[in-house]
């Protein structure tokens, strides 16, 4: 029976594996349709998104099943209560890559980026894939080391969307207040993928040692740095 029960456990980390590689390829198919104009794969990951959904739904219900019948405690209660948590920041982050290409859908068969922040977007689109890449392997990992790492990552993310802002309001743009709506759009949707990235790497955290990421100091950092 126990080792039934720890099979079941095993098997949510496996999906909220399983949902980081779906929200990480969302987000890297949505970019190339956002910036290619691609209908067909903009509709691919609209589409896909459920399979994220119906993941997080049959997480949810296993997890409040082992609760109601296992009562779990100590690390095996911190295991499904996070586990909880973090398969709801996959799901949003899947809604998220799903509104970069939704936003595709809506301008086709123009371009919602312009040709100057093609880069910019390009490079945002492949930072919040390889963040949630590194999310996964935190999870399967559970090393806390490189999970706090994961928030010194995304001050990079938040280095290409000011960047983004400061484009926007420089006298120089040209391209009018629909695209200036579009891309504001596009640079938080992108900031708020990275930072669910962030909290799932956090919750690992403090799965493996109880604590919360924010009381921990990362390895080789000196206090009062």
């Amino acid at each position: 029976m126990r080792d039934a029960y720890h099979e079941e456990l095993d098997s949510i980390g496996d999906d909220l594996v399983e949902m980081t590689r779906l929200v990480g390829s969302a987000i890297g198919r949505a970019t190339t349709a956002i910036l290619d104009a691609d209908l067909k794969l903009a509709e691919s990951v609209i589409a896909a998104d459920h399979k994220v959904d119906n993941l997080q739904h049959d997480l949810e219900a296993r997890a409040i099943t082992l609760l109601a019948r296992q009562q779990p405690v100590a690390t095996d209660l911190r295991i499904v209560v996070t586990s909880l948590r973090m398969s709801a920041d996959l799901e949003r982050s899947g809604d998220l890559a799903q509104h970069v290409a939704k936003l595709a859908r809506l301008r086709f068969p123009e371009r919602a980026v312009p040709q100057d922040l093609h880069a910019t977007i390009l490079e945002m689109g492949q930072l919040a894939q390889r963040l949630m890449a590194k999310a996964a392997e935190v999870i399967i990992t559970k090393d806390v080391d490189l999970a706090l790492q994961l928030e010194q990552d995304d001050d990079e993310m938040d280095t290409l969307h000011r960047a983004l802002f400061q484009h926007l309001m420089d006298d120089r743009w040209k391209h009018g207040i629909e695209t200036a709506v579009d891309v504001t759009l596009l640079g938080r949707y992108y900031e708020r993928f990275a930072d669910h990235a962030v909290s799932v790497a956090k919750r690992v955290v403090y799965l493996v040692t109880g604590e919360h990421a924010d009381e921990i100091q990362p390895a080789g950092q000196v206090e009062g740095a």
